[in-house]
């Protein structure tokens, strides 16, 4: 009776929002204090939704979080004229919300451009980074390839011809494609997610905030030395969990992290971009083994 009871407490999701620097930030919260925190961190277009599932699953674990940044999921979304959609910006709200509640160290899931976010935290507190799992997240030149090219030809002159060429990443059958493409058997997608992360991108202002953080992932490619030399200097535990047939973040970037972390555990899995939709229980039970060995 009493594990029984341990176990249902340890599966509740509590949503919660706390204000930060004037902004309302959104994070899902379960597990039990005390246990391993794992931080996690989400990717574009989403929020903490594309960890739903995970949550439940991880939640007898781990002590697990997971924020919407600004401008995404159930944050608050400030308008792009007061408030500065940068990866600096959502690193020091999300370094905040660490303080507000107290984690003093955490395990850090890092998913696309949960990435740049969650290693420029690694930066600025290695002491608190207790492990790492990657999905689908670089840190390297060698994983932005076709994909990123109109990206960089916007990085590289910030013309309304090159911004404008880049609004169908903002668009419902671009939102689709991130969940279908690379997937074997689309009826595992659950249509709710994609569905879901259109409609904040269809909020009067969303798309442009969205191009703004498209253009500002250029200033995450000089933090690149940094975040490897984070890796060699600290040799934190690394999982990788990597959509193989992921056109955005494809697995040349997943290889390289062996160069500079020769312990890395790296899996390449039979998925697309959003690998938790078709491989979550794998993703979990993988996680588990490896932390537990730790």
């Amino acid at each position: 009776m009493t594990t029984n009871a341990a176990s249902e407490h340890s599966s509740t999701v509590h949503y919660n929002t706390v204000r930060i620097e004037n902004v309302d930030i959104f994070y899902r919260e379960a597990g039990k204090k005390g246990a391993p925190v794992l931080l996690l961190l989400h990717g574009f277009p989403t929020s903490s939704n594309m960890f739903r599932n995970l949550i439940s699953r991880l939640s007898g674990s781990f002590h697990i979080i997971a924020p919407d940044y600004p401008g995404y999921g159930f944050s608050s979304m400030p308008d792009r004229a007061q408030f500065s959609y940068t990866f600096e910006k959502m690193t020091d709200l999300v370094e905040q919300l660490t303080i507000k509640l107290e984690l003093s160290t955490y395990i850090i899931y890092v998913m696309d451009y949960g990435a740049p976010i969650g290693y420029r935290l690694a930066i600025r507190h290695p002491e608190k980074i207790a492990g790492i799992i990657v999905q689908n997240g670089n840190a390297y030149d060698e994983g932005l390839r076709e994909f990123w090219d109109p990206i960089k030809k916007y990085w590289g002159a910030a013309t309304p011809e090159n911004r404008a060429a880049l609004e169908y990443l903002t668009k419902p059958d671009a939102t689709k494609w991130q969940y279908e493409n690379g997937v074997a058997d689309k009826t595992l997608v659950d249509p709710t997610t994609y569905t879901l992360d259109q409609a904040g991108m269809d909020r009067p202002g969303n798309a442009d905030i969205q191009l703004d953080m498209l253009y500002d992932y250029r200033t995450n490619v000089p933090f690149y030395p940094a975040f490897q030399e984070f890796f060699r200097k600290f040799q934190p535990p690394m999982l990788i969990v990597w959509g193989k047939n992921d056109f955005i973040f494809p697995p040349e970037g997943a290889a390289p992290y062996k160069r500079d972390l020769p312990k890395v555990e790296t899996h390449l899995l039979d998925a697309g971009h959003f690998a938790l939709e078709t491989h979550g229980e794998e993703i979990a039970s993988r996680i588990e083994g490896f932390f537990s060995s730790k």
